[in-house]
């Protein structure tokens, strides 16, 4: 077989993050921004002389049946989707696990796509990110939403609908080169230093949507308004106003969980703020990660984000969803 590259971009979540969970949508419904951008998952795919699978990621496997690999995702995708000889993946990633990017979602997108070019075999963004979407929380039982592995299948900025039936409506935002222009220049990304794992969080989330709390529900009844009013105002261009609003939507989304901020995360925001920052929030579930501030003089931000030690990730948005090419 030839050497297959692959990437699928990472997102950030840009207004209703969260109602995107089954234990809501299919309840309530649930309604989402989201944007891809230019950080990815990269793989390479191909077969082995050996003849055993080799797993290359931030372990090391080698085994003979796929059915004994240790990674929860690679061994469910090629169990269920893969029937030819053993294959050699090898994933690297352009940011941490754990920083609330969807990492997990991308990389499940990122597997399928390499096995259908492995195979010779269309597929469509829709299915990658269904199939992903399965993979995930219909066999593994990952407390996760749906969001990840739409957005890295489908790229852009768009709107997802989640149907009580599970279906997914996906929207491509049309915004004016203006809009893109102002958010690509005043969209600001900085580290926490913090990695976490989305899990705790969400599980929390889950439980008591289940539960029928309504404190919670109310507040992912609020996150998805927000969604709504966020999409409305980036089509419209007042940015200013969408900066205001993720400063409503983070204070709402603190309220989630006790696990969803701390003094670190506090700080930063706090000093944004004073710097000149409209409004900001976690990108991902919470706990950790990168803080996503909209602001109108980046200098000052990004000075004050450097003297507290956190550091900026440079980014655009990416337009094609995930990708690959065969070589010969």
């Amino acid at each position: 077989m030839s050497v297959i590259f692959s990437r699928a971009p990472l997102r950030l979540s840009l207004g209703g993050g969260g109602t995107d969970l089954p234990s809501y949508y299919e309840r309530r419904g649930g309604f989402l921004i989201s944007g891809a951008i230019d950080k990815y998952i990269y793989l390479t795919t191909h077969t082995v002389f050996q003849r055993r699978y080799r797993m290359k990621y931030s372990e090391f496997e080698e085994v003979d049946h796929a059915s004994e690999i240790r990674h929860p995702i690679l061994r469910e995708t090629l169990c269920r989707h893969w029937n030819g000889a053993p294959l050699e993946i090898a994933s690297v990633a352009d940011v941490p696990a754990g920083t609330g990017m969807g990492s997990s979602g991308s990389f499940t997108v990122n597997v399928l796509k390499a096995l259908a070019l492995a195979k010779g075999m269309a597929t469509t963004p829709g299915r990658l990110a269904e199939q992903a979407c399965e993979i995930e929380i219909d066999i593994l039982k990952e407390p996760v939403g749906k969001q990840d592995q739409y957005v890295s299948a489908h790229g852009g900025i768009c709107s997802y609908t989640f149907n009580p039936d599970g279906s997914v409506d996906v929207e491509p935002l049309e915004l004016a080169p203006a809009t893109l222009t102002n958010l690509r220049n005043n969209f600001l990304l900085f580290y926490t230093g913090e990695a976490r794992s989305a899990s705790k969080v969400l599980s929390d989330q889950v439980k008591r949507t289940e539960a029928a709390d309504d404190e919670m529900l109310a507040n992912l009844d609020r996150t998805k308004e927000i969604g709504y009013q966020s999409r409305d105002l980036l089509l419209s261009g007042d940015l200013d106003a969408y900066g205001e609003l993720m400063h409503v939507h983070w204070e709402n989304k603190r309220q989630r969980s006790p696990g969803m901020v701390n003094e670190r995360i506090d700080t930063l925001y706090t000093l944004a703020r004073r710097a000149g920052a409209v409004g900001g929030k976690l990108v991902g579930a919470g706990g950790g990660g990168f803080l996503l501030v909209y602001v109108h003089k980046p200098e000052d931000v990004r000075q004050a984000m450097a003297a507290a030690g956190a550091p900026e990730l440079p980014f655009d948005f990416e337009f094609q969803g995930c990708s690959g090419t065969v070589y010969a």
